[in-house]
C-alpha cells in the first residue's frame, strides 16, 4: 500500500469518527438544563443534556457537584442536596 493511500484512509477514518461523534452529541440534546448547586459555600452552574429530563438533570447536577466537592462522600452529599436553580433550555 502506498503512503498516499494510507494517509487518505487515515483522513477518511478521522472524518467518519468526527461525523459520528457530532451526530451522537447533537442527537442527545432533546432535554437541556442548567443546574446551579451550592456546597460548603462554593457555587457551580453547569449545562447538560440527555434523552430524558431526569437524565439531563442528573448529569448537570453531577457535573456541577464534581467541581465544588472533594471526594466521594462530599460529592454524594452535594448531589443529594437541592439545586439553587434549575433552568430548562429547550
Amino acid at each position: 500500500m502506498s503512503k498516499g493511500k494510507f494517509i487518505l484512509m487515515g483522513v477518511v477514518a478521522f472524518l467518519v469518527f468526527l461525523g459520528a461523534t457530532t451526530y451522537l452529541m447533537l442527537g442527545n440534546r432533546k432535554n437541556r438544563v442548567e443546574v446551579c448547586m451550592t456546597y460548603q459555600g462554593r457555587n457551580s452552574c453547569k449545562v447538560a443534556s440527555g434523552e430524558t429530563k431526569d437524565a439531563a438533570l442528573r448529569t448537570a447536577t453531577d457535573t456541577a457537584c464534581a467541581l465544588i466537592a472533594a471526594g466521594v462522600t462530599e460529592t454524594q452529599q452535594c448531589t443529594h442536596g437541592e439545586p439553587v436553580s434549575v433552568r430548562w433550555l429547550d
